[in-house]
């Protein structure tokens, strides 16, 4: 997968996978990293799925609903290149905190639902629940962040109490920002993450 790794100048703190959302680029987000860790390594993925000329990391039938059987394949992508690419660039594989913005974090959602060792950690912001009906991982003992708005149009606040209540049955704990705002991406926001990973994550 197309992709940018920065090497941080501490090697034991969190190494940040970022996630863009749909049309973004591996380089959106990396300011989004400097904010909340400066001193993390950085791994920025781009999706490899177009929508009409824009990327995405996964296909959707339309707005709000999922290609399911996509999205499960394209999980399983993103978790084996993490594999790789913690090879490639000698990273820890097992301090992988996952930044992820709407459909990026979908399927930053979508690895914790699947696989119970992909991540130590996730700040999701604006995710929906990326699938129902399955029975999700253990997730004790990683934390999640979501970032959400009162009048998000893409997501709304029931889909957010949803996905707060799944992955807290599964044993995450849950932290939920809430901004009163649609599904742009807040300051405010960021520096709630920022706040909330050096309490649970560093």
């Amino acid at each position: 997968m197309k992709h940018i790794f920065q090497k941080g100048t501490d090697i034991t703190a969190p190494v940040l996978v970022l996630f863009h959302g749909t049309g973004g680029t591996e380089r959106d987000l990396l300011p989004l990293a400097q904010a909340i860790s400066p001193t993390s390594s950085v791994l920025s993925v781009r999706g490899n799925v177009l929508e009409n000329g824009m990327p995405r990391f996964f296909r959707r039938l339309a707005e709000g609903i999922f290609d399911e059987e996509d999205l499960i394949f394209r999980t399983k992508e993103v978790y084996d290149f993490l594999d790789q690419a913690a090879v490639e660039h000698g990273f820890d594989r097992n301090n992988l905190v996952a930044i992820g913005y709407s459909n990026g974090a979908n399927i930053a959602g979508s690895l914790l639902f699947h696989y119970p060792d992909a991540l130590r950690g996730a700040i999701l912001h604006h995710p929906m629940v990326p699938l129902r009906g399955i029975q999700l991982p253990d997730l004790s003992g990683i934390p999640v962040f979501i970032g959400a708005g009162q009048n998000d149009p893409i997501c709304s606040p029931q889909e957010t109490v949803e996905l707060q209540k799944l992955l807290s049955e599964a044993g995450s704990t849950v932290a939920v920002h809430w901004e009163q705002a649609g599904h742009q991406l807040t300051r405010s926001e960021v520096e709630a993450a920022g706040t909330w990973f050096k309490t649970n994550l560093v």
